[in-house]
């Protein structure tokens, strides 16, 4: 005797049910289980009731004597009561099963959902600043949203639910067979062809699913970007073109939906169609038993009955293996997304960080997005510098120099591909993570506030901070005076990304941030770039504050605000090309030279007037 080969869906599916089971199931098994024993109750009662209708016509209607489940005698006096009793308590066990399996279910589902939702955000939230730039955040959100309720309606309905009308199938077949074992053997000839039909749509369901899928997290893409560029479109005039451009997106996500709906109805039909075969050849073979006196009245009703009831069943596990293959597509596509490992790697054992005041050194550092590759030009090539405590050390140069890459190897959003990078003579590798992030502030050109309390923006990452305590960041940020200037003070709302307030605002509650945070080591990324002359000078005064004690790291565009640097380092295409004081390097008369010439009718003092 030879075993069933087993396919190669079979082995992807195994190791995947398992992952299901073991990551989110199991967390609710005691749900799962008394769910599936309600539903394993529902479905047995429901074939169940169908097998009194033997002794209901025979006893009721032709008046001889019966037997419930071929267990119970009932005289045909006692019918009349005692076979309605019968149905009616199992219709009480019935409804009290399919209340408690709808209970189950709902809480059931609802966790397993909230469960996939948090670790997706958690997975989202701890992954490489490369993956996050390399992938839209649309991805994400379809994921959150659509393929997590993929999973939920499959693992915990759709279980169930398989549970249920499976053993209704099951029941409803024992019963038949037990009651005339000839006839179901002519029911069961017809499994082949349904089981084909099933396997042929649950295909097609996957394959619609997975693109359904991919359209909907394009969708997501796209409503996000018109969401984030509204000022832009409607400047331009481009209304009409993103909504035709989003009406595309929404076309092809509707193909692949309706191949998919398609694909769960017609195969209700179909099956239909065979089971209605089924039935004809049923009738045809039970009339001639019962021309032969072989079949009373009562065991026909019953029979068609319990066939019928097999045959919605059936229908309903159809519709099911739609849904379960839809559930498994979106398991597969989550797991992958929650599978991808970080390039940015905790040490095994790491080193504690020096207390007081810490000393930055790049050393020969390189760098490359992506891996240094052969023919490809790193975006940082050997580049070496020192920030001691209260230095302040500047970058500046074109566009695509490097300058913003290096503040991003800093507090390790990258690692550097070759070189090291130390923190009081420390390579941050060999450091924990949270510790070296710990010890580092930022402000970027554009803060990003959350649409919180601006107490609650000012104290981000801090906890237990006293009321004085946050003021006396704001006062140090010259942000106090606005601030309880507004309707509500501290406790008034920044709005979605602090919109609700003015850029030198947004920029002076970050500087209170991290005066709050008291960091031994501060970078600014264009600090002061994008804000009018007065929020400029505001801004300028609280960052000196700010700088003093502290490792300062800064890039800048504007020379003026960099003059003042103990050292300037001057980047050109990934390479330190210059290095000095602004009064050193405009002597020079090299790049740097350059740029404070052109740089002379903003304000900023002539190479000749330097000199």
């Amino acid at each position: 005797m030879t075993t069933p080969a087993v396919t190669d869906e079979d082995e992807r599916l195994r190791p995947l049910l398992a992952r299901i089971w073991r990551d989110y199931l199991s967390r609710h098994k005691t749900a799962l289980f008394a769910s599936i024993l309600c539903a394993g109750i529902v479905g047995v009662v429901a074939a169940t009731v169908l097998q009194l209708l033997e002794p209901a016509i025979n006893g009721l209607f032709l008046g001889t004597p019966v037997k419930i489940w071929g267990l119970f005698p009932i005289p045909p006096s006692e019918a009349l009561w005692a076979i309605p009793a019968f149905i009616v308590g199992m219709a009480v066990i019935w409804t009290v099963a399919a209340l408690g399996q709808a209970a189950l279910v709902n809480r059931l589902g609802h966790g397993i959902v909230g469960d996939i939702q948090i670790r997706l955000f958690g997975a989202m939230i701890r992954a490489d600043l490369a993956r996050l730039r390399s992938q839209h955040s649309g991805a994400f959100v379809s994921s959150v949203l659509f393929d997590a309720n993929l999973v939920r309606e499959a693992f915990t309905n759709g279980v169930v639910n398989y549970t249920q009308h499976g053993l209704t199938l099951i029941a409803v077949i024992a019963f038949m067979a037990w009651s005339d074992w000839q006839l179901t053997l002519i029911v069961l000839l017809g499994v082949p062809a349904i089981t084909y039909v099933l396997r042929r749509f649950s295909k097609r369901t996957r394959k619609a699913t997975t693109g359904a899928m991919l359209e909907t997290e394009n969708l997501s893409t796209a409503l996000m970007e018109n969401l984030d560029g509204v000022r832009l479109i409607k400047i331009e005039n481009r209304e009409a073109a993103e909504e035709a451009r989003v009406g595309e997106v929404v076309g092809r996500r509707q193909r692949h939906v309706i191949k998919s709906a398609d694909s769960r109805a017609f195969a209700g039909p179909f099956s239909n169609f065979f089971a209605m075969v089924i039935v004809a050849a049923v009738m045809a073979y039970a009339g001639w038993r019962a021309r032969e006196g072989h079949m009373s009245v009562g065991e026909f009703a019953a029979f068609i009955g319990l066939l019928m009831s097999a045959g919605q069943s059936l229908r309903q596990v159809t519709n099911l293996q739609t849904v379960m293959a839809e559930g498994l597509t979106a398991a597969r596509r989550l797991f992958a997304a929650l599978d991808i490992q970080p390039e940015i790697r905790e040490a095994a054992e790491p080193q504690a960080i020096p207390e007081g005041p810490l000393t930055v050194a790049l050393n020969g550092i390189s760098f490359a997005y992506g891996g240094l590759q052969d023919g490809v030009a790193p975006t940082l090539s050997d580049v070496s510098l020192t920030v001691a405590p209260g230095e302040t050390v500047a970058l500046v140069g074109p566009s695509g120099g490097g300058k913003s890459t290096i503040l991003s190897l800093l507090p390790r959003f990258y690692d550097v591909t070759a070189g090291a990078v130390t923190l009081g003579g420390i390579d941050i590798r060999d450091l924990a993570t949270p510790d070296l992030r710990d010890r580092i502030a930022l402000v970027t050109q554009e803060p990003f506030l959350f649409d919180d309390t601006i107490a609650a923006n000012i104290t981000y990452g801090r906890e237990s901070v006293t009321q004085d305590e946050i003021e006396a960041a704001a006062r140090a940020a010259a942000a106090h005076d606005f601030i309880t200037a507004l309707p509500q003070g501290y406790q008034t709302r920044a709005g979605e990304a602090g919109m609700r307030l003015s850029g030198g605002q947004r920029q002076r509650v970050a500087i209170a941030r991290a005066f709050l945070k008291n960091a031994p080591i501060l970078l600014l990324d264009e600090a002061t770039s994008a804000l009018d002359t007065e929020s400029e000078a505001l801004v300028q005064a609280a960052l000196e504050r700010l700088m003093q004690g502290r490792a300062t790291l800064m890039i800048a565009h504007r020379l003026s605000t960099v003059m003042n640097a103990d050292r300037i380092h001057v980047l050109e295409a990934g390479r330190i090309v210059e290095t000095g004081t602004h009064k050193q390097l405009v002597k020079k008369g090299g790049l740097y030279a350059r740029l404070a010439r052109q740089q002379s009718l903003d304000g900023t003092p002539s190479v000749e007037t330097v000199a």
